[in-house]
C-alpha cells in the first residue's frame, strides 16, 4: 500500500518554482521549500495514521461477534471437560449468548478493541510504509517492481516487522480485550481501567505482558503473510485488470490475504490467548512452562483439532474483516490525499 499521499509534495514543489520571482534569493527558496515539504511530509503522516486507525476500527466493530466466539472457543479448552466441548458448535455458541447474555453480548469488549485498534492499525500501516519504504532504498532490493522475489522479500519483512511493532507498543489492551471478552454471566472484570488495575494489583506489572512472547511469534509471520499475500495479489490484478475498482481489488485480495495468514498462524494464536487467560478471575495457571509446553498440553489433552480449536468463526470473520480493513484504508487514503492536494 503505496503512500500515496507523499504526491502532495511534488505538486508543492511545482506550484513554488512557478511563482517565485527572479528576484527572490536562493536561500529563500530552498527554506521556503524546504518548510512545505516538512509540512507536506508531516499532513502525509497524520494522514497514514488515520486512515490505518479508522481501517482497523470499522473492521472490528463489524466482525466483532464473530471475533467474541473465536475467542470463547479457543480458551474453553483451559478449564472444560473435553468432550463437551466436542459437542460446541458455533450455532450453539451463538444461542447461548443470545439466551442467556443478551444480542448485545455479541460486542461484549468491543470498546476496548477499537481503542486497540486504533493505535494498533494505525502503527502497524504506518510502520509498514515506512519499514517498506526504508527496504526499497536499498539498492540490492530495489527492484522498481520490475523483480517479484524482491518485492515479496520487502513486503514480508516490512510486514513482519509492523507486526511486531504495533504488537509491542499496543499489547496490554490487547491482553485486556481477551478477558472482557471471554467473560460470560459472571462478571469478574468491568470495563478497561478496572481490568488493567486488578490485573496489575493480583498479577503484578508483568501480568499485563502475559502471552507476549506468543504473540509476537504469530503476529509476525502473520502480518508479513497478509501483507505480501495482499500486495502480490493486487498486483497482479492490477497488472491483468488495471481498470477495475479499487475498492472491488482491495477487498477480495484482503480477504485472501486474510484467510492464508489465519491458516498458518492460528496454532500461536490460541496458544497466546490461553496464555493470556492464565490466571484470569483468580483461577489456577493450566500452562506453567513456556509456549512449547503449552502446545505439547494442548495436543496431548484435546489432539490436534485443539489447536485448531475455533478456526471457523475465525474464517468467518477474518476473510470479511481484513477485506473490510484494506479496503477502508485505501478508500481513506485516496480521500485524504485528494484533500490535501
Amino acid at each position: 500500500m503505496e503512500a500515496r499521499v507523499g504526491v502532495v509534495v511534488e505538486g508543492s514543489q511545482k506550484a513554488l518554482n512557478s511563482t517565485t520571482h527572479g528576484s527572490s534569493s536562493v536561500v529563500d527558496c530552498s527554506a521556503t521549500r524546504k518548510l512545505l515539504q516538512q509540512s507536506h511530509s508531516q499532513l502525509g503522516t497524520v494522514s497514514q495514521l488515520l486512515a490505518g486507525g479508522v481501517a482497523g476500527a470499522v473492521s472490528k466493530t463489524c466482525t466483532a461477534p464473530l471475533a467474541r466466539l473465536t475467542i470463547l472457543f479457543q480458551v474453553q479448552g483451559m478449564h472444560a471437560d473435553v468432550s463437551a466441548l466436542n459437542k460446541l458448535s458455533i450455532w450453539h455458541e451463538a444461542s447461548r449468548i443470545v439466551n442467556e447474555e443478551g444480542f448485545r453480548a455479541f460486542w461484549k469488549g468491543n470498546l476496548v478493541t477499537v481503542v486497540h485498534r486504533l493505535p494498533y492499525s494505525s502503527v502497524n500501516f504506518y510502520s509498514y510504509e515506512q519499514y517498506k519504504k526504508f527496504l526499497q532504498s536499498i539498492p540490492a532490493l530495489n527492484s522498481n517492481g520490475e523483480n517479484v522475489k524482491k518485492d515479496v522479500c520487502v513486503h514480508f519483512v516490512a510486514g513482519g516487522l509492523s507486526g511486531l511493532t504495533a504488537a509491542s507498543a499496543t499489547y496490554p489492551l490487547d491482553l485486556v480485550r481477551t478477558r472482557l471478552a471471554a467473560q460470560r454471566n459472571a462478571m469478574y472484570y468491568r470495563g478497561i481501567w478496572h481490568t488493567l488495575e486488578t490485573i496489575r494489583r493480583e498479577e503484578g506489572f508483568p501480568g499485563l505482558y502475559k502471552g507476549l512472547r506468543a504473540t509476537l511469534l504469530g503476529v509476525g509471520p502473520s502480518i508479513a503473510i497478509s501483507f505480501t499475500v495482499y500486495e502480490t495479489l493486487r498486483a497482479y490484478w492490477q497488472s491483468k485488470r488495471p481498470n477495475d475498482s479499487t475498492a472491488m481489488v482491495s477487498l477480495t485480495c484482503g480477504s485472501l490475504s486474510g484467510a492464508a495468514s489465519s491458516t498458518a498462524t492460528f496454532p500461536l494464536d490460541l496458544v497466546r490467548r490461553r496464555m493470556q487467560m492464565e490466571g484470569a478471575g483468580g483461577r489456577a495457571c493450566v500452562y506453567t512452562s513456556g509456549i512449547l509446553s503449552a502446545f505439547k498440553h494442548i495436543f496431548k489433552t484435546e489432539g490436534l483439532c485443539g489447536l485448531y480449536r475455533g478456526i471457523l468463526p475465525e474464517y468467518y470473520k477474518v476473510v470479511p474483516g481484513v477485506g473490510i480493513a484494506f479496503m477502508t484504508y485505501e478508500l481513506l487514503k485516496k480521500l485524504l490525499s485528494s484533500n490535501d492536494c
